[in-house]
C-alpha cells in the first residue's frame, strides 16, 4: 500500500450506501455498499454484467438509483443529472469519450462556458486557459488543434484535463486502456498515480488484472449486481484469489483442461520463412491437439499466423495439411482448405461492426448454401445463425443485433461460430481472450477444448503465459523471429518458458 494511504482523509471519501438499480425485468444492482478513500486508486472488478458500469453511470448522473444514496464527505447526495454530478466534483471518464471531434481542443475543454466578450468568444483568453489546463498533463497538445485529429490516448488526456478544470476530486475511469497503445497506457498510469498523490478519489474499472495489480491500492469485486468483497491490501492479494472471488471457482476450473488422444498430423510446417521471421520455422500439430505459441512482443507469433493463414506470402518452406501439400496465395486458399484464423484485433479484422450478429456468423459459409450460386437461402441464414448463437452461447438480444454492441467476449464467440459454419481442420487463435472478462474467458476455453475433442487441430497465440500453460497440450516458444524451443504440458513452467522467450543478447 502506498505511503500516502496510511491515513485517509474522511472529508472527501466516497461512500455507496445500499445502491440499487432495477430495469424492466432486470436487477442490475442490489444494495451496493463500500467506501473509496482520497489518495487511493480503487478498482472495481467483476464479469460482464456484474454492475460496474451501471454503478459508474449512477455516479455520473446518467442513471437515477432505484434505491440507496451516495455520500461524498459528509454530504448525502442523489444525482438527478450529469450536471448534478459535475457540480459535486465528480468526473466519469467513459470508454466512449464525451467530446466533440470537429471542435478544437480548447473548445472541448470549456464547452458550455467559453470565455466571451460582448457575446463573442475571446480566442486569446480561451487559448491561455486551455494551455493552463493542459500544462503538466498534455503539454504537446495544441489547444487549437481539432480534437478528431488526436490519438485516442491524447483525447483521453483532454477529457481528464476537462474534469480537473471543473474541480473534480472524484474521478472514475471505465475501461480506460481498452484501445490504447503500450506507451499511452504507461502515460495514463503515471497520470492516475499523480491524481492519487494529489489526494483524489480514483475509481478504476478494468478487466485487466495486470493493470489492477500495477496501479490500484484496493479492489472491490461485484458479481451479478451484488457486492462480494473489498480487498484493501493489494500486496497480500494474489491473481488466483482475485479470480476465484470474481467467478466463484478455482483458477484451474476456469482453464478446464481436458486430456484427450491426439490423432495423425494435421498441419506440418517445414522451413517456413517470410516477413517477421528471422530463421526457418518447422513444427507440426496433430488432430485434437491444442498447441500454444508463446513469446514476447516482436517475437514473430502474429507474423507466423499471417503466413499460415495466407495473409502474407512465404518466401521459403513447405506446408502440408493432412499429408497434402498446401499452397497459400491468399486467405481464400487457407479458408477453402479449412485453415481458419481468428485475428488478434477482432474489431478491425474479425467483425463487420455495422452488420448484424447473423450476418457476421453467416458471411463466410453462405456461398456454399446459395441457390443457383447467388440466391440467399433465408431458411439456412436464420437456422445457421440461431444454431451457432446457441452453440457458442452468444449473449445477444437477437440475431439481428449489430455486433458492434456486443461485448468483446460475445464478438469473439460469434467469430468462432462463423468458422464452425464451415469445414474446419486447423483453427488459428491469435490472442483469443484479449480484452475479455474472466467469465467469458472460461466459456472460450470450453469451446477450444470442445473443438479439440472433435479432432480439430488448434493453435493458440497468447501473451498470457498462465493461459498458455492452462489450456495447451504443448507449447512452442518464439523469440525475435525464431523458434527457440518447446515444452510439453507436464514440463512447462513459468521459469523455463520465460527463459526461452527472453532475448539472449550479444555473446561475450
Amino acid at each position: 500500500m502506498h505511503a500516502q494511504l496510511q491515513t485517509h482523509t474522511a472529508g472527501s471519501r466516497l461512500c455507496f450506501n445500499g445502491i440499487g438499480k432495477t430495469f424492466p425485468g432486470v436487477k442490475a444492482l442490489d444494495g451496493i455498499r463500500f467506501t473509496a478513500y482520497p489518495g487511493q486508486v480503487h478498482a472495481l472488478m467483476g464479469e460482464n454484467g456484474a454492475g460496474k458500469s451501471t454503478l459508474l453511470k449512477i455516479l455520473g448522473g446518467a442513471y437515477l438509483p432505484s434505491s440507496g444514496t451516495l455520500q461524498i464527505g459528509e454530504q448525502t447526495l442523489t444525482f438527478k443529472s450529469a450536471a448534478d454530478s459535475i457540480a459535486s466534483g465528480v468526473a466519469v471518464i467513459h470508454q466512449e469519450l464525451h467530446l466533440v471531434p470537429e471542435m478544437s481542443v480548447a473548445e472541448n475543454l470549456f464547452l458550455g462556458h467559453l470565455p466571451s466578450r460582448f457575446g463573442v468568444v475571446n480566442r486569446g483568453v480561451l487559448r491561455q486557459q486551455a494551455l493552463a489546463c493542459l500544462k503538466g498533463l498534455a503539454d504537446e497538445i495544441d489547444p487549437e488543434e481539432k480534437l478528431g485529429r488526436l490519438s485516442l490516448g491524447q483525447r483521453q488526456l483532454v477529457e481528464i484535463a476537462k474534469a480537473l478544470s471543473r474541480g473534480a476530486h472524484v474521478i472514475a475511469f471505465d475501461e480506460p486502456t481498452s484501445s490504447l497503445s503500450a506507451r499511452e497506457i504507461d502515460r495514463l498510469m503515471a497520470i492516475i498515480a499523480r491524481l492519487r498523490d494529489e489526494g483524489k478519489v480514483v475509481l478504476y474499472v478494468s478487466h485487466r488484472m495486470e493493470e489492477v495489480f500495477r496501479i490500484c491500492d484496493a479492489v472491490t469485486v461485484f458479481k451479478d449486481g451484488r457486492y462480494v468483497r473489498t480487498f484493501d491490501d493489494m500486496s497480500a492479494l494474489t491473481h488466483d484469489q482475485l479470480v476465484t472471488c470474481m467467478v466463484g471457482r478455482d483458477i484451474q476450473d476456469i482453464y478446464d483442461y481436458r486430456p484427450r488422444e491426439h490423432g495423425e498430423v494435421a498441419l506440418k510446417v517445414q522451413g517456413l520463412l517470410g516477413p517477421g521471421l528471422r530463421e526457418p520455422v518447422s513444427f507440426e500439430v496433430r488432430k485434437g491437439e491444442i498447441l500454444g505459441l508463446f513469446g514476447l512482443v516482436g517475437a514473430g507469433r502474429t507474423e507466423l499466423f499471417r503466413l499460415l493463414s495466407g495473409l502474407e506470402r512465404a518466401t521459403a518452406g513447405d506446408l502440408q495439411l493432412c499429408g497434402n501439400t498446401l499452397q497459400l496465395r491468399s486467405p481464400r486458399d487457407a479458408i477453402a482448405a479449412g485453415v481458419l484464423l481468428c485475428p488478434e484485433d477482432r474489431k478491425k479484422e474479425g467483425i463487420i461492426p455495422l452488420s448484424s450478429v447473423a450476418e457476421n456468423i453467416n458471411i463466410s459459409a453462405r456461398g456454399d448454401h446459395c441457390a443457383f450460386g447467388w440466391l440467399l437461402r433465408e431458411g439456412w441464414e436464420k437456422g445457421n445463425a440461431a444454431q451457432q448463437i446457441q452453440a457458442m452461447k452468444v449473449k445477444t438480444p437477437s440475431a439481428a443485433q449489430k455486433i458492434m454492441y456486443l461485448s468483446g467476449g460475445n464478438q469473439q464467440k460469434a467469430i468462432l461460430g462463423r468458422w464452425l459454419s464451415m469445414p474446419m481442420k486447423v483453427l488459428l487463435l491469435d490472442e483469443p481472450t484479449r480484452g475479455i472478462d474472466i467469465g467469458a474467458k472460461a466459456e472460450i476455453y470450453q469451446i477450444i477444448h470442445h473443438l479439440a475433442a472433435q479432432g480439430i487441430a488448434v493453435i493458440v497465440v497468447s501473451s498470457d503465459l498462465m493461459e498458455v500453460m492452462g489450456i495447451c497440450d504443448r507449447i512452442l516458444v518464439l523469440c525475435e523471429g525464431a523458434l527457440r524451443g518447446e515444452a510439453c504440458r507436464a514440463e512447462a513452467t513459468e521459469s523455463n518458458l520465460l527463459q526461452l522467450a527472453l532475448p539472449r543478447g550479444p555473446a561475450n
